[in-house]
């Protein structure tokens, strides 16, 4: 075991910690202390944030995640280049198009997996980037209802709810 040969030599040099704590050490990403840990929902929407407001803490962190190696900065490229047909343009679905020609010659197999799920509905996805309108008031009147129906599970029946829903609203 890899980790109990490092504790071996860490307590060699005078270390009195355990090997649970070494193990969290490890997991966290503290064994290097130069490396910044980062999750995959934070370099997304670094990936994501539009180059021009950047927030200054994150001015380098996605060029130095993007160095690690071809694929990420392939994969950085790529996410900019989807970033940039999020807002609606009536070009967007034939942009739309020539992107995921282009992801489906790469080898990133989760950008795969997201194209074919893009193609599965196809007209909605082209509808919701080429025409002004959007749903989002109405998704989220639906997400207030549910966790007003989750906050009185197994306190109250049908009437309270609608009359907490009607009186909010």
């Amino acid at each position: 075991m890899p980790v109990t040969h490092l504790l071996h030599e860490i307590r060699e040099l005078g270390c009195t910690g355990s090997a649970n704590l070494l193990v969290r050490q490890l997991n966290q990403g503290r064994a290097e202390g130069d490396r910044t840990g980062t999750t995959p929902r934070r370099l997304t929407r670094l990936l994501l944030t539009r180059p021009e407001h950047p927030r200054t803490k994150d001015t380098d962190l996605p060029r130095l995640l993007t160095a690690a190696g071809p694929e990420m900065t392939a994969l950085a490229q790529l996410t900019c280049e989807f970033a940039a047909l999020l807002p609606a343009a009536q070009d967007n679905d034939n942009k739309l198009t020539q992107w995921i020609a282009i992801v489906r010659t790469t080898d990133l197999p989760h950008l795969h997996g997201f194209c074919n799920g893009l193609e599965l509905d196809r007209a909605a996805v082209n509808a919701g980037r080429t025409l002004p309108w959007s749903n989002g008031r109405t998704e989220g009147v639906n997400t207030r209802t549910k966790r007003t129906m989750r906050q009185m599970h197994g306190r109250a029946g049908f009437e309270l709810l609608r009359h907490r829903i009607l009186l909010r609203t």
